[in-house]
């Protein structure tokens, strides 16, 4: 059997770290989403389940981050981001204050593998956008397989948001929660590039039948 990551019995809300941060740009968030750029959401309730899991989503905005965040009522959800969005002191002061983890795409980067894996054992929520950067033709093509390997060493559900559309002014875009993806015949193999190869191919599909039902 592959090595797992032991994770402890799940932290509920009350017993995590509230960020005053946070708490602001949901409410901002929810201003935004509900007038100026509105988001519809479909199976919603799908994302009210137990932490620990990954959230994932297609990226084609900078607002993406929000959408995916305010559905989850229970939990602060922690989300995984390029580096270059710290380069200035107020950036970095925003994102960390938002429970960001600071990822290097072009390099191994083990220390941000870590940290995801951390808050999925404290009992946390991981979002991540496995296009590791904004993408308008497309969806799912081409992923980084950090994922995969978070997913598989923290046996962790994993649950996809499929946006139709970039998040703009006056521009309606619907939001699909999907099912949780099945892996677990992928653990039972070993741990490695290879398998998380064939489940970031998985996630592929996924989103290819999400398109198809959405239309």
């Amino acid at each position: 059997m592959p090595e797992e990551v032991k994770l402890p019995a799940h932290k509920g809300p009350k017993e995590r770290k509230s960020g005053g941060l946070y708490k602001v740009a949901r409410v901002l968030g929810a201003g935004v989403l509900n007038t100026i750029c509105p988001v519809t959401y479909h199976h919603r309730e799908r994302l009210q389940a137990d932490a620990p899991f990954i959230v994932i989503c297609n990226h084609l905005s900078w607002l993406d981050p929000v959408v995916v965040a305010y559905p989850i009522r229970r939990y602060e959800t922690t989300f995984v981001g390029k580096k270059e969005l710290v380069k200035n002191a107020l950036m970095r002061r925003i994102t960390l204050g938002l429970h960001m983890i600071v990822v290097d795409r072009h390099n191994s980067d083990m220390a941000a593998m870590r940290a995801c894996m951390k808050e999925l054992r404290d009992g946390g929520v991981l979002g991540i956008f496995p296009e590791g950067t904004r993408h308008h033709h497309g969806v799912m093509e081409e992923t980084e397989a950090g994922v995969g390997l978070i997913a598989l060493r923290c046996n962790v559900p994993i649950i996809p948001i499929y946006l139709t559309g970039r998040v703009r002014p006056f521009h309606h875009v619907h939001a699909w929660v999907g099912e949780t993806i099945e892996y677990s015949d992928l653990r039972e193999q070993d741990i490695n590039a290879e398998t998380a190869a064939q489940l970031m191919l998985r996630i592929r599909d996924t989103y290819r039948k999400m398109q198809e039902e959405a239309r």
